[in-house]
């Protein structure tokens, strides 16, 4: 088993790969002599994976894998994690904004106690339309799931590896990690980095991002609450649809009882289409808990045990 794993998901940063991996050596073998860099090219344009069968002739603790298309971070970081043979697993964007001399500092962090520690560009080089949109985001994650850091999207991380391939990923959830690692009971840190100017290529992430990435927190929040009991969620939405129409059967009913006269309204379509749904609801939920039944399995979050020898 190595003592650190390095990952790093690449897409177009050909012009960025030849320094960084100078810079990691530079940072890591005076630490850890026997460390690995797993490099992802994520289905790049340019000539990034080129430049990597090149570094990889140069440098020996280099691994390569390369996407026959473009299928996002998550993706990458997923592969990376599932490679990697560290005891400890690291992560750095390939653009060259964070440092590699932090992770050292990093994993004494680990030793100290974390399982997880999340790197802060707390002096971020972006220009204001980045920053100002990503610090709204970590807000809110930070107040809606109770998990408070600074900076839920920075790419430098540090994780025990039973933390890395604890967390599922795709999509775009690579920047919940720490809330993800947080809910399986690990404890998570934070650490002021370096951030720097890009000095290559142009950023992959754009102001669009900040309306996926609320469409993630609500799927993963969903998710996360509800995975495992989905009639507490749908069931609540058709037991409510079903006793406002309930109430509105009645108050026609009265109504046609002591005058004698019912007339088709607006509102009593309406009661039958929320009684109609109400029962759709409670029905999918009902599947849904079916599905679990069937598919569940006794994996049992057990931390440590004590065995008594016969």
């Amino acid at each position: 088993m190595k003592s650190l794993s390095i990952v790093i998901p690449i897409k177009d940063e050909a012009e960025s790969l030849p320094e960084l991996l100078a810079e990691i050596k530079a940072a890591i073998f005076p630490v850890y002599k026997d460390f690995e860099v797993i490099a992802i090219d994520d289905g790049s344009r340019d000539n990034s994976w080129e430049i990597l069968q090149k570094l990889s002739k140069e440098y020996e603790f280099l691994k390569t894998v390369r996407f026959q298309y473009n299928c996002g971070k998550a993706t990458a970081l997923s592969l990376g994690f599932h490679l990697a043979s560290g005891r400890y697993i690291a992560t750095i964007d390939g653009d060259l904004q964070d440092n590699p001399a932090e992770i050292p500092e990093m994993l004494k962090m680990l030793e100290g106690g974390s399982d997880l520690v999340s790197g802060w560009k707390k002096k971020r080089r972006d220009p204001w339309h980045k920053t100002i949109p990503s610090k709204f985001f970590n807000l809110v994650v930070s107040i809606v799931c109770g998990q408070r850091l600074h900076d839920f999207n920075c790419g430098l991380k540090v994780y025990k590896a039973e933390v890395a391939k604890s967390v599922s990923l795709y999509g775009d959830y690579h920047r919940f990690i720490p809330l993800m690692a947080s809910w399986n009971g690990f404890k998570i840190g934070e650490k002021a980095v370096e951030h720097r100017a890009r000095r290559h290529g142009v950023s992959k992430y754009g102001v669009s991002r900040l309306l996926s990435g609320f469409l993630d927190l609500t799927a993963l929040m969903f998710l996360h609450k509800f995975s495992l009991k989905p009639l507490h969620f749908f069931g609540t939405l058709g037991l409510f649809a079903c006793m406002v129409a309930s109430c509105i059967f009645a108050y026609f009913g009265f109504e046609w009882a002591t005058t004698g006269k019912l007339r088709v309204r607006p509102l009593l379509v309406l009661a039958g289409f929320a009684f109609v749904s109400g029962v759709q609801f409670i029905s999918l939920g009902l599947l849904g808990e079916m599905l679990n039944f069937k598919m569940q399995n006794k994996d049992y979050p057990v931390a440590e045990r004590t065995q008594k020898s016969t």
